[in-house]
């Protein structure tokens, strides 16, 4: 069986399991003989066919097998459907890219806190697995996925998506989480570093958006009811001008303008795109970094005024929040499953940063 073949069969049959009232991972085996009551599809009879006309009502199957090409073992992780948000995410699948540390790492925690099933897509894939390993272990069963990545780069992105279908079958949720940036005057920018941040932040998502989607695509496709979810973790400089940090605003910046975009387009897939806009995580690495961090990286290119130190850094942007705080993982989690539990919402960009930047 071809890799688009499987690509598209797990995912259509997670949906048919999920119309069903089930969420359930998926698990592909070419040789496993068919157990007895697995639902048994012909080689040539059409997929939904064969479910709706061998599932009855809200039943189950422990397996789908279809002939030539082999057989899908299921495994129930929830409903489908929930009646409250602390419920929304349990039994799902989710992907955070650059899911090993900083903002990623903490909506890994959180997701697999609510009972989400989370695989933890980072370029650093030892730090990945580290994570995963210490989450699995705290649960008692698998309950995080490392995978690696590059999202800049297109090859990966499509291998990454295609380990976690092969994995639990199926894509509900992406949070695409990965960035970086390069703090410096415009006067001094040089391209190489330019594009590298338009790469990852601008680049990478779209990437990551392309191969999520087909996935997604194919899962709500028998599922004329269920939805699924992109969410990118963008910024307050998606929303505002930030100060010799070019590169990086623009990269935010463009990136609301492919989630509303994409918004418009996979609206007819039932996929909502939304971004998050984070104020500053101050005690992240990407600020907090002893060497690249942006508290360093400003204070060596002179962006905060009289500032001696990095301490003196930190308090100048504290100063600047309603909230007198930096954002923080919990706050950007109880958007992100406001966005998942709200179905009639897409295209848009969420703002969490302590009244700093305020809606017109």
């Amino acid at each position: 069986m071809s890799d688009q073949v499987f690509l598209s069969l797990a995912p259509q049959i997670r949906g048919l399991a999920a119309a069903s009232g089930h969420r359930v991972h998926v698990k592909f085996d070419a040789s496993a003989p068919a157990p007895a009551q697995a639902l048994k599809i012909g080689a040539h009879q059409p997929l939904e066919e064969g479910w709706r006309a061998g599932v009855p009502g809200s039943l189950l199957p422990p397996a789908v097998h279809i002939e030539g090409v082999g057989t899908f073992i299921l495994t129930e992780t929830g409903p489908s459907r929930v009646a409250n948000r602390a419920e929304v995410i349990r039994g799902k699948v989710a992907v955070v890219t650059g899911g090993a540390q900083g903002f990623g790492e903490e909506i890994t925690r959180g997701l697999v806190a609510n009972g989400a099933f989370v695989a933890v897509a980072d370029l650093n894939l030892a730090g990945a697995q580290k994570l995963v390993d210490e989450l699995n272990k705290t649960a008692g069963k698998p309950v995080a996925l490392a995978v690696v990545v590059n999202v800049s780069h297109e090859d990966s992105v499509a291998a990454m998506v295609a380990s976690v279908v092969a994995a639990v079958g199926g894509i509900d949720l992406f949070v695409a989480n990965a960035g970086v940036l390069k703090a410096m005057p415009v006067v001094e920018q040089d391209v190489k570093s330019f594009e590298f941040v338009t790469a990852v932040n601008y680049t990478g998502y779209m990437l990551c958006v392309k191969h999520a989607s087909r996935i997604m695509r194919e899962q709500t496709k028998y599922h004329p009811q269920g939805w699924t979810d992109i969410i990118q973790i963008n910024s307050k400089s998606g929303l505002e001008g930030s100060n010799k940090n070019g590169s990086y605003a623009g990269s935010k910046f463009g990136g609301i303008g492919l989630t509303q975009s994409f918004a418009l387009e996979l609206v007819a897939y039932r996929i909502k795109v939304n971004s998050i806009c984070p104020g500053n995580f101050f005690d992240g690495p990407l600020w907090s970094d002893a060497e690249n961090g942006l508290f360093a990286q400003y204070l060596r290119t002179g962006k905060v005024p009289g500032a001696k130190t990095i301490g003196d850094v930190k308090k100048f942007y504290e100063a600047k929040v309603p909230m007198n705080r930096g954002c923080t993982g919990p706050d950007v989690l109880r958007a992100l499953l406001y966005i998942v539990e709200q179905e009639y919402e897409t295209g848009q960009a969420v703002p969490v940063t302590g009244g700093q930047v305020m809606l017109n």
